[in-house]
C-alpha cells in the first residue's frame, strides 16, 4: 500500500519563530523531510508551505515538486486580503505541483476578514477554477458551513481532523457533532492531519479513537485523508503512520488505501501513481 501524507512542512528560514508547537529549527529541507518519510515509510507528501514564518517557502515548496515530482505536490497560497489576487486563480494551478489553497486563519484578524465577508471573492473564483481549498473550519463551522452550502461545486477540506485546535482529549471534541453534521453536504472533505496532538495520552492515544471513528463513519473513507503535520507531532513518524494502519481495527481493506492516501490524490487532482 502507498502512503500519501496529507500535509507537511518544510522551510529554509525562520522570519519569524515557528508557530505553536512546530520544531524551533532554522530549517527543514526537502531532503531531510524525504529522510524521514522514507524512515516512516511514506511515499509522498502534500507540502503546506508555512508563509507565517518564512516568506519564502512557497518557492521552496514548488522547487521540491519539481526536484522530486514523484514525493511531493504543494497546497499554495496568496494574500487572501487583496481582491487583485482574483486574476491570479484561474492559472493557479499551471505552476507545477501545485494542487490547491490553503488558507489556515488561525487568528482573529484573518478570522475577522472571514467574519466580515472580505474574503467572499475568492470562494466563486475558485469554484469556477475546480481548485480545492482547505481551512481550519474547526473553528469556524459557522462559516465554513455558509461557504459550503453557497458554493456547492467548491471542493472543501476542514483541516486537522475538524475539531478544536486548542482542547486535548474530551476537550478536542466538543464540535463534534457539528463537525460530522458537515458531511451531509458533498463537498466537504476531513484532513484527519495531527491526530495524536488531540491526545495528552502516549501512543496509540486509545482516547481520541472512538472520536475518529465517528469522523470517518461521518464523512466515509472517499472523504477523510491521512496526514501529519509532522515538524508538531508528540510521537515519530512512524507511530503517526501505524496508528492508522494498526491501531484503528475499524479501518481496513479498501477503505484503509483510500484514507492512507488515494482519496486525498483523487480529491485534490494530483495524478499520483498507487499502481
Amino acid at each position: 500500500m502507498k502512503i500519501v501524507d496529507a500535509q507537511v512542512h518544510i522551510w529554509r528560514q525562520t522570519v519569524t519563530p515557528p508557530t505553536g508547537k512546530h520544531r524551533k529549527v532554522t530549517q527543514v529541507t526537502a531532503e531531510e523531510m524525504l529522510k524521514e518519510m522514507d524512515e516512516a515509510g511514506v511515499d509522498a507528501a502534500l507540502i503546506h508551505p508555512p508563509m507565517s514564518w518564512d516568506p519564502t517557502s512557497q518557492d521552496m515548496a514548488l522547487e521540491a515538486a519539481k526536484k522530486y515530482p514523484g514525493r511531493f505536490a504543494v497546497m499554495g497560497s496568496f494574500d487572501p486580503k487583496d481582491p487583485a489576487n482574483k486574476a491570479l486563480i484561474p492559472t493557479w494551478r499551471q505552476q507545477p505541483g501545485m494542487m490547491g489553497l490553503r488558507w489556515a486563519l488561525l487568528h482573529p484578524p484573518e478570522q475577522k476578514l472571514l467574519h466580515e465577508g472580505a474574503l467572499d471573492w475568492i470562494w466563486p473564483e475558485a469554484e469556477k477554477a475546480g481548485l480545492a481549498i482547505g481551512m481550519m473550519g474547526g473553528i469556524f463551522l459557522k462559516e465554513f458551513r455558509g461557504i459550503a452550502e453557497r458554493y456547492p461545486n467548491l471542493k472543501l477540506i476542514l483541516d486537522h481532523c475538524g475539531l478544536n485546535r486548542l482542547g486535548q482529549d474530551e476537550e478536542a471534541f466538543i464540535h463534534l457533532d457539528e463537525m460530522t453534521a458537515l458531511a451531509r453536504l458533498p463537498n466537504v472533505a476531513v484532513k484527519m492531519t495531527g491526530a495524536p496532538h488531540y491526545s495528552t495520552q502516549p501512543y496509540p492515544f486509545k482516547n481520541i479513537q472512538d472520536g475518529l471513528h465517528r469522523i470517518v463513519d461521518a464523512y466515509g473513507p472517499d472523504r477523510c485523508f491521512w496526514g501529519t503535520d509532522i515538524t508538531r507531532m508528540p510521537c515519530t513518524y512512524r507511530q503517526c503512520v501505524t496508528f492508522f494502519t494498526e491501531e484503528l481495527p475499524w479501518l481496513k481493506g479498501q477503505d484503509l488505501e483510500k484514507v492512507m492516501g488515494r482519496s486525498l490524490c483523487k480529491w485534490i487532482g494530483w495524478d499520483y501513481k498507487f499502481d
